[in-house]
């Protein structure tokens, strides 16, 4: 079984437009018989893999193939095959354009896919020449499932993301959202176009800078997911509308929109444009809310509801503001108020909105109050964003921001410190809220993961912190309502 070699000319002899390099590529699913040869032409229906480009700018040639792909900067493209069979051990030789100018060195890449143990069990049958059936069909049947496995539990608090996201190949954004979408009927019910939900996400995702350590795509997925499992809450679920929902999903996917990575007080001390568009307020969370719209009219979503359009447009950018973490005591105090009066209305639209910035809130904010394993992991990456927008001031000879140098601030200084100013008061009133077993649930993990992060401190050595050193996810987790 041979891979076709004819590729359509490019015009390689124009400029690479910017937006394209800044994409990190596509991915097309496509059945046509031009690319891979077989000798049962009705096997083409069941295999994914094509070689594509975009029709506006032909310069962006996009790859989708099973098995080791290598891209390297010579011309040309030659298969070279590894092992028995033709789609394991697959590399491409690939360049985009002449101009190495523009796009510089592309350096050598390998790009594995999750390597599972069913997998590994078919290579080996390959590798010895034992008879298969339908091989490729088997290994997309096998890589998708174990993602779909895990969309069925999307509801768990103990929800493993970072795992989500390697099953689905770096698209759990657009895999998670869509299923969710789905699960509330919300496709049906707006009758929204599947082709321009598609398009929609796949624009978000890309818009998410993955070079970021923390504001990233799978952090938007994250907090999506949170999201969902506050939309399942008693109150909300029985109060909330299809409108609702649909926008609380809709501002989770995309409150970091085009995140840059630096936070605002580095934006307005280094003049950024972005600050002085939006003068020096809110200036992230208003970019993201205007990247949102504008690819929501990009793709057209809601173009068959015209009355609609202006109002979620309006209504997504509350939320996103609401995530603004200089207005948290602003909020926080509202939020408050409202509780202490037990005047919350949720059949009321502005209190039931005001209800969805919290959940967001809450949802953009939750990692300290996961299982230890993924809450550590998250840490770590949001410090290294840190640190790093410190690396750069210092190398800038700007002030260094609170929280970013790495030498007087450690890990587990920046966490306890979140911990107890910013995540607890803000979980304590929404289990005052909302006091289910989820809400306990996440009051236990903040707890236990503070008592963790404390226990790494030099200066943790006695008493009831000495016996915090033992891991939260070997300790029972506490069901009841606790104080940290």
């Amino acid at each position: 079984m041979e891979v076709c070699y004819q590729l359509p000319v490019l015009p390689l002899d124009r400029p690479v437009p910017k937006h394209v390099l800044s994409r990190r590529g596509a991915i097309s699913f496509s059945s046509s018989s031009s690319l891979f040869g077989a000798p049962d032409p009705r096997q083409l229906s069941q295999r994914r893999g094509a070689i594509s480009y975009d029709s506006s700018d032909q310069t962006a040639l996009y790859i989708r193939m099973l098995g080791d792909v290598r891209v390297r900067s010579q011309v040309g493209f030659e298969p070279e095959r590894r092992g028995s069979h033709p789609y394991l051990g697959c590399l491409l030789k690939l360049s985009l354009t002449s101009h190495a100018e523009l796009v510089g060195s592309i350096p050598a890449r390998r790009i594995r896919r999750l390597f599972s143990f069913q997998r590994h069990l078919l290579t080996s049958r390959l590798l010895r020449g034992t008879p298969h059936l339908s091989p490729l069909h088997f290994l997309d049947e096998d890589y998708c499932g174990q993602a779909k496995c895990m969309l069925e539990k999307v509801g768990s608090w103990n929800f493993d993301i970072f795992l989500f996201d390697r099953l689905t190949n770096g698209n759990s954004l657009i895999s998670l959202t869509l299923y969710l979408l789905t699960h509330y009927g919300l496709i049906e019910l707006f009758q929204l176009d599947m082709v321009k939900v598609r398009r929609f996400l796949v624009l978000v995702q890309e818009d998410y800078h993955n070079h970021n350590p923390y504001h990233n795509s799978v952090h938007a997925a994250d907090v999506t997911q949170a999201m969902h499992c506050y939309l399942k809450e008693p109150k909300l679920a029985k109060s909330l509308t299809s409108c609702d929902v649909l926008l609380g999903l809709l501002a989770a996917a995309t409150h970091d929109l085009d995140h840059p990575g630096v936070n605002q007080p580095f934006l307005v001390k280094t003049n950024h444009y972005l600050a002085a568009l939006y003068r020096n307020t809110s200036v992230l969370e208003n970019h993201h809310w205007r990247s949102a719209v504008g690819l929501l009219r990009e793709t057209e979503l809601f173009s068959h509801l015209p009355t609609e359009d202006r109002y979620v447009s309006r209504q997504l950018g509350s939320l996103i503001l609401a995530t603004d973490i200089s207005r948290q005591n602003e909020y926080l105090s509202k939020f408050r108020t409202h509780l202490d009066q037990e005047d919350l209305c949720l059949g009321n639209t502005s209190h039931r909105h005001f209800v969805l910035q919290m959940a967001l809130k809450c949802a953009d904010i939750c990692n300290p109050c996961r299982p230890w394993e993924l809450s550590k992991q998250w840490s770590e990456k949001v410090t290294e964003e840190f640190f790093h927008q410190g690396d750069i001031e210092k190398k800038h000879k700007l002030e260094v921001s609170p929280l970013c140098d790495s030498e007087t601030n450690s890990i587990a200084d920046v966490q306890i410190g979140f911990m107890t100013y910013v995540v607890e008061p803000l979980f304590a009133e929404w289990a005052r809220f909302s006091d289910t077993r989820l809400s306990q649930t996440m009051l236990g993990h903040l707890c236990l993961n503070k008592a963790s992060w404390n226990a790494m401190q030099p200066e943790e050595a006695e008493g009831e912190q000495a016996a915090a050193t033992e891991e939260p996810s070997s300790r029972a987790l506490p069901q009841g309502s606790q104080e940290c």
